[in-house]
């Protein structure tokens, strides 16, 4: 589990993204029990976890892109450890419909000109040019992972980003249902835990582009699921609360 939960390929992922990870491989007896565990006694998350307030009002949510990144959400996590390259934060920008993501490690007085050319470097050169929506809570999310990136590689985290960035984007996303590189191409990539062949598939041309716009679909179904789950639970926790103001203000 250590392997799974502190190494460079894997950056402190929680429980559930964790055991999704591993149980395709790996089994034994009160295994996500176990998982659930081993998480909640790792200092480096205790550290970083965010504590979430109650939901001001009932939860609103952006409509579901139609196309892979399309529509983004992007934040900037500041005021980091300097590195030897002289890097201080790290730019998150995450496609909304994949829940694909790049953590590029910058420095927090770059000027917006030197901003805009690692844009179209990273982001425009890739996937065209998408346009930017409301911050979600996978962005939290990151901040978290990504804070347990710093306090464990210090100075040097940096160096280690492209490798958090991986973890992330090869694990599995509980609001698609799967990890966020399979959303995007359709298939997981190698990593040390999964050491097998991922399933090889030579598909060619219209089989290729129908096993594309199927994935979309599925992602897209699997989306609207989780934020339905999402809003619901939300909504819910809100009622209780305006039910005690209401007989307060009585």
């Amino acid at each position: 589990m250590d392997e799974a939960h502190k190494t460079r390929y894997f950056v402190h992922p929680g429980a559930d993204k964790m055991y999704h990870d591993l149980r395709d491989m790996y089994w034994w007896s009160g295994m996500k029990r176990g998982i659930a565990t081993y998480v909640s006694k790792c200092l480096t998350c205790s550290k970083v976890k965010a504590e979430h307030e109650r939901p001001s009002g009932l939860l609103q949510q952006p409509e579901i892109p139609e196309w892979k990144w399309d529509k983004i959400t992007m934040d900037f996590i500041t005021k980091l450890p300097k590195t030897k390259s002289g890097h201080d934060a790290i730019w998150v920008i995450v496609d909304r419909l994949t829940k694909s993501a790049y953590f590029l490690a910058i420095q927090e007085d770059y000027k917006m000109e030197k901003l805009a050319r690692i844009y179209i470097d990273e982001i425009v050169a890739g996937h065209g040019m998408p346009t930017d929506g409301p911050n979600e809570r996978i962005i939290q999310i990151l901040q978290d992972m990504l804070k347990a990136c710093v306090i464990d590689f210090g100075d040097s985290w940096d160096v280690h980003l492209p490798l958090a960035e991986f973890s992330y984007n090869n694990s599995y996303h509980s609001s698609i249902q799967c990890a966020p590189f399979e959303a995007l191409y359709g298939r997981k990539c190698r990593s040390p835990v999964l050491w097998a062949e991922i399933r090889e598939s030579r598909l060619m041309g219209p089989e290729l582009v129908q096993e594309t716009t199927d994935k979309v679909v599925l992602t897209k179904e699997k989306l609207k699921a989780a934020r339905d789950r999402q809003k619901s639970y939300a909504n819910n926790r809100l009622k209780p609360l305006e039910l005690k103001l209401v007989i307060k203000c009585y």
